[in-house]
């Protein structure tokens, strides 16, 4: 075990429901361990600005009921520099701070690498209700975001039937459609729209004619705002062509606020405890992963290059410092990933009306 005294841990980026039962499991599992710990407030804005504090056991109590981050979170453009770097490790030589728990998506990650190679040891936790990393399974605050989506949209549904009307509602999920998808199969919507797949608008529209023909008062499109604007005018030509009464509804930022649930808690205190034990283990660098029901580890540099490519954005060049056994891995997971995403989408066309 390494000779770890101190720790600090902050959120960055997004908020998402379960950061905070990351930041209890952190402290209370650190502090059993015999190791300090301090919060920073307001992500690597606030490690550079020195906005930190000690935090004991009570100082983590009754938050884990909580949405958002109690560390709260900023972004900062000068971290992405050398002189906003030497900073952040400054104010971690000053406190005698070891060691460094980030909790975010795909940026915090590539913070706490940039903090890695300048001697600061950082473990990265998945937090974003996107569950757009790719290297893990699962992300911090993507349940509670479904679940808040499908009580909405059974509201929403509520009122469509009464009015005989079809709603177009859009979701948060940034440039992945995993929250519209999934939740789309939970509330029985007749169509979901996301960027991963191409969609017909045609046919769509004639599900929802011969749906009207059938009977149906109520109708639901789930859509994903990786599409852009497209939603509102697709609600507009919906209402043209059918003559069904159509409204738009964006729930934004609702989606990330609310009481975590079970799942977010509980993900969240077992990779919080998954963290510190990685540091204590003299570990860096490393991104705490959710993979086939499993905690595990991956190298952060890694685990972006698999993002990367998952996504369509790796450069040939990233590749190079990896064998043909890992890029071949590296391709195999992300052809099973994609496949998973393409099984769930299926789904959702076969059992609409």
């Amino acid at each position: 075990m390494s000779n770890f005294k101190k720790i600090a841990v902050l959120t960055s980026g997004g908020d998402a429901p379960g950061m905070n039962a990351v930041i209890r499991s952190v402290t209370r599992y650190a502090l059993a361990n015999n190791v300090d710990v301090y919060g920073v407030y307001e992500g690597y804005k606030g490690l550079m600005a020195g906005n930190l504090r000690p935090f004991k056991e009570r100082d983590v109590s009754n938050i884990i009921t909580r949405g958002g981050t109690m560390l709260y979170s900023a972004r900062s453009e000068e971290f992405r520099y050398e002189e906003g770097l030497q900073k952040a490790i400054k104010t971690c030589r000053d406190n005698g701070i070891d060691g460094l728990v980030a909790i975010g998506g795909d940026g915090t990650f590539r913070g706490a690498t940039d903090l890695s190679i300048r001697g600061l040891p950082c473990i990265g936790i998945p937090a974003t209700i996107d569950n757009d990393i790719s290297a893990t399974d699962y992300t911090i605050g993507c349940d509670t975001a479904m679940n808040t989506t499908i009580q909405m949209v059974d509201r929403l549904r509520d009122t469509c039937e009464s009015h005989a009307r079809c709603n177009v509602v859009e979701v948060m999920g940034r440039h992945a459609g995993y929250i519209a998808l999934h939740a789309g199969i939970a509330v029985g919507a007749s169509a979901v729209l996301i960027p991963e797949f191409a969609f017909n608008e045609d046919q769509i529209v004639e599900k929802l004619l011969v749906s009207k023909d059938y009977g149906k008062r109520n109708f639901i499109i789930l859509i994903s705002e990786g599409l852009g604007d497209y939603g509102e005018d697709f609600t507009k030509r919906i209402e043209a062509r059918t003559k069904i009464e159509a409204r738009f509804a964006r729930l934004a930022h609702v989606v990330r606020g609310g009481s975590p649930t079970l799942r977010d808690r509980v993900t969240g205190s077992e990779m919080g405890v998954e963290a510190v034990k990685l540091l204590l283990a003299g570990k860096s660098n490393r991104v705490v992963c959710l993979r086939d029901n499993k905690i595990t580890d991956l190298d952060i540099t890694y685990a972006l290059t698999l993002d990367r490519m998952y996504k369509g954005k790796m450069k040939p060049e990233e590749l190079a410092p990896y064998s043909e056994e890992q890029v071949e891995a590296m391709r195999t997971y992300c052809a099973q990933k994609r496949a998973d995403l393409e099984r769930y989408y299926k789904i959702s066309m076969d059992i609409s009306k």
